[in-house]
C-alpha cells in the first residue's frame, strides 16, 4: 500500500521484566550480525530492563542500533522512591523512552496525565519517546476503541507543538493482543491505525504524516510482514518475540522489505 510519504520503520524490542545484565549483552551481541545490513533501512532499538542498560550499550557502541528504557519519570532528582529521570538515562546512551505502556497503566496504576508529564519530560531532556496507547477487551467488546484510544492519544500529547510530536512515536497495543496469542488482523490494526492518523493530522498538521505509529500486538515472523505492509503500520514494538534474536532480526527483516517497497 502506499504511503503518503516515505516514513523510516522503526522496531522497538521491549524486553520487560527479563534478562540480567550479562544475558542481554550477550543477546544483543547475538542480534548484532543478523541485522547489521538492516540498520540501513530500518531503525532499530532494544529496551532492556534499567539494570541491562549499561552492559547492552556497550555492545552497541557503534550506534547503529538504538537504546531504549522502559519508563522515565517527569521530574529530574527528588524524593521519587523506584523513579529513574531522563537526564539519568541519558547519561547511559538512551535515545529512546517507552511511556504509558499498557502493563504500566494496568499494573501500576499509571493515568494518562501522567503519563503526559513523562512525555513533556522526556521531550525536554532530548529523548524520544515511544507513546503507548490502546484498548482492554472489554472495551473492544463495548464499542469504545476509538474512544479509549483517541482518548489516551490526546491526553498523552497533551501540550506538545507540531515540532515536538515529530520525535514522538505512537505504538497501538490492543491489550487483548498481548501475551495471549490473539493477533489483530492487519486490517484490524491499520483500521486503528489510520484513525490515530487522523486525530494527529487534526492537532498537528501535515507533521502528522511523518510520525511513526507502531503495532504492538503480539507481533511474530509470521505476521510481521503482512502488518508493516500496511498503509499507516510503520513498525512495531515487539515483546515475547524480542527475546529471541532470531524471531526478532526476522522482523526486522520483514520491516526492511516494506521498506525498500516504492
Amino acid at each position: 500500500m502506499t504511503r503518503s510519504i516515505q516514513r523510516r520503520p522503526l522496531v522497538a524490542a521491549n524486553w520487560k521484566m527479563n534478562l540480567l545484565p550479562r544475558e542481554g549483552a550477550a543477546l544483543a551481541r547475538e542480534l548484532l550480525p543478523r541485522i547489521r545490513e538492516e540498520t540501513g533501512f530500518v531503525d532499530v532499538v532494544l529496551c532492556p530492563p534499567y539494570p541491562g542498560l549499561a552492559a547492552v550499550a556497550d555492545v552497541l557502541e557503534d550506534g547503529a542500533v538504538g537504546l531504549g528504557a522502559q519508563n522515565s519519570h517527569w521530574e529530574e532528582s527528588g524524593a521519587y522512591t523506584g523513579e529513574v529521570s531522563p537526564r539519568m538515562l541519558l547519561t547511559l546512551a538512551c535515545q529512546w523512552v517507552i511511556l504509558g505502556h499498557s502493563e504500566r497503566r494496568q499494573l501500576f496504576g499509571e493515568t494518562d496525565e501522567g503519563v503526559n508529564q513523562r512525555t513533556r519530560a522526556a521531550l525536554a531532556a532530548g529523548l524520544n519517546p515511544i507513546l503507548c496507547i490502546g484498548e482492554t477487551l472489554d472495551q473492544r467488546d463495548a464499542g469504545q476503541v476509538e474512544s479509549t484510544v483517541l482518548g489516551q492519544l490526546d491526553r498523552g500529547l497533551d501540550g506538545l507543538t507540531a515540532e515536538e510530536v515529530l520525535a514522538v512515536a505512537v505504538a497501538y497495543e490492543p491489550v487483548w493482543a498481548i501475551g495471549t496469542g490473539r493477533t489483530a488482523t492487519p486490517e484490524e490494526a491499520e483500521s486503528v491505525h489510520a484513525l490515530i492518523r487522523d486525530r494527529l493530522r487534526e492537532g498537528f498538521g501535515e507533521a502528522a504524516d511523518a510520525v511513526r505509529i507502531l503495532y504492538g500486538g503480539s507481533v511474530k515472523p509470521e505476521n510481521a510482514g503482512e502488518l508493516f505492509g500496511q498503509t499507516d503500520i510503520d513498525g512495531g514494538l515487539i515483546g515475547g518475540a524480542s527475546l529471541r534474536a532470531e524471531d526478532f532480526a526476522a522482523i526486522v527483516r520483514a520491516a526492511t522489505r516494506e521498506a525498500e517497497q516504492p
